[in-house]
């Protein structure tokens, strides 16, 4: 036998190191592979996985609304601070928001802060960046913040119009690798505070979709408030929290905080909540103002998706003899997902005798809660698993009959435009339908 000479002993050798760097190449890249796999379900379980709720049963029904101790409580338990003497007005879609906000922009004196959920591009945004950055260069401090998330479709040239004026503008929570187990904690608020003296809470984001008068599809149906009084500084410490968080800037001083007089006769509490510490008040604040419910319920929600807690707290109105009233978007929801989930749990709430109604014209956005005819509570919350779980949200609770008044006129001119669900209605749509409402249902607790 021959012996093999030197070259092919030498290729034989490289070609077993090739295959040793190989294999320990795919080795690598294997556990690599592996390695990635875990961090993407882990930081999908740590997003995803439900919230736990500290809320384990319904509040019990121990005074109505109109009892002093209504109040007492509400203020202790939701950490929500009374102010009396406030001024709250009524401000109804596009038509009558954004003139009553560009004003008050266009008066400021010394400070604007703005913070959003959405900020999307269009006329609008346009216009809010223009005022914006005009108040910014008469020497105004200007701060925004958006949430990361909800502004995803924003136009950079706005973001160079406000910048270049000199308004400070954040985007809250944006991803960097030390934030990926907070992707999924929003803030939904809407909070515009002028000079530390009037503000603007609702449902409304600057965006054109709720330009208009709620007329037509491309319309939306929405409302916002502009307060004044001594509430306004309770705002202006929201915003100051999520922008202490966002920047490590401490607003303080009288030009966030000046003396704030009194502005009308209306008793008045912001509740915000804030994850992972602060939500409960939130969701017990909404709990308690049910069992509370005397004579008469009435939710107005662009979506609505009780947890179970939640859907027994209605229940439980509705065993007292309360009456309740729902409205809700129908077809023309911007979140069809959201309303197949809600619609699977109509059916408790229908038999026990609920009115629930959808809006027809456009998409319904509002989130108000009236009890009986005395107390009201609007803002950016829905009643759903991710207002009251996982968003920072900001809602105002008004004590007053002559307020409370107005809401229920607002909320019965929008049942006229709704069309009402009956439980055969809710029971008639095919098999198909039921199973795909149940599977949105299965994702409650990220809706």
């Amino acid at each position: 036998m021959k012996s093999p000479d030197f070259k092919t002993l030498w290729a034989d050798s490289e070609s077993l190191v090739a295959k040793r760097r190989f294999g320990l190449w795919l080795r690598i890249l294997t556990h690599a592979a592996v390695a990635i796999a875990a961090a993407a379900v882990t930081l999908a379980a740590v997003n995803l996985a439900p919230e736990p709720g500290l809320i384990r049963s319904i509040v019990p029904h121990r005074f109505d609304a109109t009892d002093p101790q209504f109040a007492r409580s509400m203020s202790n338990y939701s950490q929500g601070q009374m102010f009396s003497q406030n001024a709250v007005q009524t401000l109804v879609n596009g038509d009558e928001i954004f003139p009553a906000m560009l004003q008050a922009i266009g008066s400021a004196q010394s400070s604007i802060d703005m913070e959003t959920y959405i900020y999307w591009s269009g006329s609008v945004g346009y216009k809010f960046a223009n005022a914006l950055a005009a108040k910014a260069r008469q020497g105004v401090e200007v701060r925004v913040l958006v949430d990361w998330l909800g502004s995803l479709p924003f136009d950079e040239d706005l973001f160079h119009i406000m910048t270049g004026a000199g308004v400070r503008f954040q985007r809250y929570r944006p991803i960097h690798w030390y934030t990926l187990d907070r992707v999924n904690n929003r803030t939904h608020r809407k909070l515009l505070i002028v000079d530390g003296q009037v503000a603007f809470t609702g449902g409304v984001g600057i965006a054109d979709n709720w330009l208009g008068d709620a007329r037509n599809p491309s319309e939306w149906r929405d409302t916002h408030y502009q307060i004044e009084g001594p509430s306004v500084s309770a705002f202006q410490a929201a915003f100051a929290k999520n922008w202490l968080e966002t920047t490590g800037e401490t607003l303080q001083g009288e030009k966030f905080y000046p003396p704030l007089k009194g502005a009308g006769q209306l008793d008045a509490q912001l509740i915000i909540s804030s994850h992972p510490n602060g939500s409960e008040d939130m969701e017990l604040m909404m709990l308690a103002a049910i069992a509370a419910a005397k004579d008469h319920l009435r939710i107005g929600m662009a979506y609505f998706v009780p947890d179970e807690i939640a859907l027994q707290q209605i229940l439980d109105a509705r065993k007292r003899g309360v009456a309740v009233d729902i409205i809700v978007p129908n077809s023309l929801t911007d979140v069809p997902t959201v309303r197949k989930a809600s619609r699977h749990f109509w059916g408790q709430l229908l038999e026990a005798g609920v009115r629930i109604y959808e809006f027809q014209p456009t998409m319904y956005h509002p989130k108000l809660l009236i009890v009986d005819d005395v107390w009201a509570s609007f803002g950016s919350t829905n009643l759903d698993e991710r207002s009251l779980r996982l968003n920072d949200e900001a809602s105002l609770n008004v004590y007053g009959r002559d307020f409370a008044l107005t809401q229920i006129d607002l909320f019965n001119h929008d049942l006229e435009r709704s069309r009402q669900i009956s439980l055969a209605e809710w029971q008639a749509p095919p098999l198909s339908e039921k199973i795909t409402d149940w599977l949105a249902s299965r994702l409650h607790t990220q809706l």
